[in-house]
């Protein structure tokens, strides 16, 4: 993940978490124009946040989810005002663009693999969103609906030729969606943190919650492709998943709901 040392701290960071920073080094750790991260160079290390106003709200809540199962990061302060902030330990290790997991591929498929099937087997009592395929497939019908239609970061494999053929497949397959596991929902190499191929945690689950387990394996399968610029990890992964739990024809499902955001 990159770091950027900034010289000055941000003018709009609320007063509790600008204390608790103070005297550290701060670095801009952003990778996307959604949301600002910085990391604090302080202690064992801690990330913080920054996005509008109600947006982490469900990021906090899943954090501490995943982090009571032992999956995640420490929440520390989740502040709501003009703007979301939201405070957490950093996870030992590094995550999986780090050069020497990228450099081992096989490896690095089969790990990420064998992760998701035992997240996939975790218990998810108490889990603060119980329904997110309704969220997931709701979201893809407003978005077709407001011309929201992009399948360039899709390998050729998962695409669509229009908006309308995707939704055609959504909506005719919808139901297929219906197995309940506990989700990351944005299960790309970035997102998984290893320490000595050993896993550590995850990070970025605000689009997790209880729902259909086809959803991280498609994003599964699409960041080997995104991060290792090939295709040839994509049957690799879903073995060493396990073909028992894993319908290609469901992926394809998933794919269509995808392109629409």
């Amino acid at each position: 993940m990159k770091k950027i040392l900034l010289h000055q701290m941000p003018n709009e960071m609320p007063q509790d978490i600008l204390h608790f920073v103070s005297k550290a080094n701060i670095y801009d750790s952003s990778c996307s124009p959604e949301a600002r991260v910085y990391f604090i160079d302080k202690g064992n290390g801690y990330y913080l946040k920054c996005s509008g106003s109600g947006k982490l709200e469900k990021e906090a809540k899943m954090t501490e989810y995943f982090y009571s199962k032992k999956l995640g990061a420490e929440v520390l302060s989740y502040i709501s005002n003009d703007r979301d902030w939201l405070l957490t330990t950093a996870i030992i290790g590094e995550d999986c663009v780090y050069e020497e997991y990228l450099m081992s591929p096989t490896r690095l498929c089969d790990t990420i693999a064998y992760e998701l099937r035992k997240l996939h087997e975790t218990d998810y009592t108490g889990c603060p969103v119980m329904d997110r395929t309704t969220e997931y497939l709701s979201l893809a019908e407003k978005n077709y609906h407001t011309g929201s239609y992009d399948n360039s970061h899709f390998p050729d494999s998962f695409g669509y030729r229009s908006a309308e053929e995707a939704h055609a497949v959504l909506t005719a397959e919808k139901d297929a969606l219906q197995s309940k596991v506990l989700l990351h929902g944005d299960y790309c190499l970035p997102n998984i943190v290893l320490n000595n191929w050993k896993l550590s945690g995850f990070i970025d689950v605000g689009s997790g919650g209880v729902g259909d387990r086809h959803i991280d394996l498609f994003w599964g399968t699409w960041t080997l492709w995104f991060n290792l610029k090939t295709n040839k990890y994509y049957e690799r992964f879903l073995d060493a998943y396990g073909r028992d739990k894993a319908d290609e024809s469901i992926l394809k499902v998933v794919a269509a709901a995808e392109v629409f955001g």
